[in-house]
């Protein structure tokens, strides 16, 4: 399934019989909190989700954005309204971060019917409400591993043997700045992959075979049909997750990140524009 929907097609389809359930995941990296905007005007019908409480758990060793407790989850998509026979369609308004953590977090426990808005709010030009709806209670229970899951171990594995990419700012990936983390540098063997270059100055997502072949450049072909990816704490990579599953890639996410292993004393650091 296309993992995107535009503005338009959205429009049509919250005009329809069947609506999809409306997710808001507005978050910005040491940003406000994305409540406040959600409440001063998003898409009629959206329920707002806090990604750093319902996406993630308390950070620690698992890193800053672990992955929530699947009872955290559980309630939380189905405050929102999410049944597991009806469409969600994931939004923020910056980058595409926050939907994409949405958007992975679903898929990953078991939701076949998942898109992220491409262009995110930005992108609307319908009316916003202020309302904040009470959607029905949703019956979606997670099933976890319906994407695949990648600890520590596997991706230094996959960075060795395969193909990992580490999406964050190329100078983060060299080591040359840290602004967040206790050490600088990449996973020894993680190929450079921004996330900034999967879109378009609009910030929609580019063309899937443009995309194509920008994965292709980096190592991703009929030897690596599954693509590690990993960030500073597992959100941007979920971005990068959603432009490797519009290539026809299948992501695999190192939730952790770079966060959970810079932390890691035994962890090997590599440093430079090379894999290392």
């Amino acid at each position: 399934m296309n993992p995107i929907i535009s503005a338009a097609g959205l429009a049509h389809e919250l005009a329809g019989p069947t609506p999809p359930v409306l997710l808001d995941v507005r978050y910005r990296l040491g940003g406000p909190h994305g409540r406040p905007e959600y409440e001063a005007g998003h898409i009629p019908g959206a329920v707002f989700v806090d990604l750093e409480a319902e996406l993630a758990g308390p950070p620690g060793a698992g890193g800053r954005h672990p992955l929530p407790d699947i009872a955290v989850f559980r309630a939380a998509m189905r405050r929102a309204g999410v049944r597991a026979d009806r469409p969600v369609v994931v939004y923020d308004g910056d980058k595409g971060w926050g939907a994409a953590r949405a958007w992975w977090m679903l898929r990953w426990a078991g939701h076949e019917d998942v898109r992220v808005l491409d262009g995110g709010l930005a992108a609307w030009t319908g009316p916003l409400e202020t309302t904040v709806p009470a959607p029905e209670e949703g019956t979606f229970e997670p099933k976890p591993g319906a994407l695949p899951l990648l600890d520590a171990d596997d991706a230094a594995a996959m960075a060795r043997g395969g193909l990992l990419l580490d999406a964050r700012a190329g100078e983060r990936y060299r080591g040359e700045v840290e602004p967040i983390d206790p050490v600088a540098g990449h996973i020894p063997g993680a190929v450079s992959a921004p996330t900034t270059e999967n879109l378009d100055p609009q910030g929609r997502f580019l063309a899937p075979e443009v995309l194509a072949a920008r994965f292709r450049g980096l190592g991703a072909g009929e030897d690596t049909p599954t693509v590690g990816v990993y960030c500073g704490s597992g959100v941007s990579a979920a971005q990068q997750a959603v432009a490797l599953e519009l290539a026809g890639f299948r992501p695999a996410l190192y939730a952790g990140s770079w966060s959970e292993w810079s932390h890691d004393p035994d962890r090997p650091v590599a440093t430079g524009p090379g894999r290392g």
